[in-house]
């Protein structure tokens, strides 16, 4: 009986020992850099869902990337490395098999990043979107379909999304994005109506929405988004119509052709604050937290107008005739070739 467990015992630290010298083998051959084409910095390789290690080692092997496919899937079982995640993976210059399996099964995928600047339309999202390749087949969507599917239920996508810097990655859809650029803007809505002021005319944060992107699209100075924002909460508290013209632009739709006429200002549509009380039924873009933070908690002041001075900000008046003053001033006497309604972009 002791003889047995002797034998036994002997056994089992011989079957350690070549694993354990296995194992050293396995970690120095496959700790040395892989086959990548010296003329290549890196390159991209895509797991498929449902891909067993072995499969993609045999691949890479295949493309003469991978020296030892065999080893290496054993190497994994040994050291339970085998869960390997599917995506697109960055292969560099250097690597080792050893780092692309760990790479492999930490699901370190490529990321990529796209950007929708504040201020942006509904459409121009789905634009945007619609450039890159990825992403190409949101084209081909409704509206509808497009609010559906990113879990949007609103009557109405303008406001509800928020401008950010967005990563994603080869196994996302384009209504991923818009679903998680829709989750942040309710998040930060609710949370910025929370703490709102006190004595603002707004029945519900959405119309505080509503406010939010009218301010956005006045002015792209930071400084001067409490202090219009201040204008316009003091003219609704008053009974006086908002008079924006950016509104206005968005309710003429595809009629705008890039010049407003007294005409527009006269035509009677649902956004022409020229004509309706109070505000529009929905937003005119995607306000940024700024912007929605201004709507909030707008600049105390007496200020009921103001009108662009033509380098980018504004001048405000308390009363119609200082209005006119400025009026006349900055937008007829002094109205320049390079006049801008916005600042100029920092290069």
């Amino acid at each position: 009986m002791l003889k047995h467990l002797k034998r036994s015992i002997i056994l089992i630290a011989v079957a350690m020992i070549c694993a354990s010298g296995l194992l050293l083998t396995a970690h120095h051959q496959l700790n040395q850099s892989i086959n990548l084409p010296a003329d290549k910095a890196s390159i991209t390789w895509v797991i498929g869902k449902g891909s067993s290690l072995t499969r993609v080692n045999r691949e890479l092997h295949e493309a003469k990337l991978l020296s030892h496919p065999r080893l290496l899937s054993l190497y994994a079982r040994l050291v339970d490395l085998t869960a390997i995640q599917a995506g697109q993976y960055q292969i560099e210059q250097g690597d080792s098999a050893l780092q692309l399996l760990d790479r492999f099964n930490r699901g370190d995928v490529v990321r990529y990043q796209i950007t929708f600047p504040e201020g942006w339309t509904f459409r121009q999202w789905l634009s945007h979107l619609a450039s890159v390749e990825q992403f190409a087949e949101i084209a081909e969507l409704s509206s509808e379909q497009v609010m559906a599917a990113a879990g949007i239920n609103q009557a109405h996508p303008e406001g509800w999304l928020f401008p950010d810097t967005y990563s994603y990655t080869l196994s996302d859809g384009a209504v991923d994005i818009l679903a998680r650029a829709h989750r942040k803007m309710v998040d930060v809505l609710n949370q910025a109506w929370t703490g709102r002021d006190m004595g603002l005319p707004y029945r519900s944060a959405y119309e505080a929405l509503i406010m939010a992107s009218i301010v956005e699209k006045e002015t792209g100075l930071a400084e001067e988004r409490s202090t219009i924002a201040g204008v316009f909460v003091r003219r609704l508290n008053k009974g006086m119509r908002l008079q924006t013209d950016p509104t206005v632009i968005y309710g003429l739709g595809d009629a705008y052709k890039g010049n407003i006429t007294r005409a527009h200002l006269k035509a009677l549509t649902a956004y022409n604050t020229y004509r309706i009380n109070g505000l529009p039924p929905t937003p005119i873009a995607m306000p940024s937290a700024a912007a929605i933070d201004a709507a909030l908690h707008p600049q105390p002041g007496t200020s009921l107008y103001f009108v662009a001075r033509g380098d980018g900000g504004h001048y405000f008046s308390d009363s119609l005739e200082q209005h006119q003053k400025a009026v006349r001033q900055y937008q007829i006497n002094q109205r320049a070739v390079n006049y801008q309604s916005a600042p100029q972009a920092k290069k």
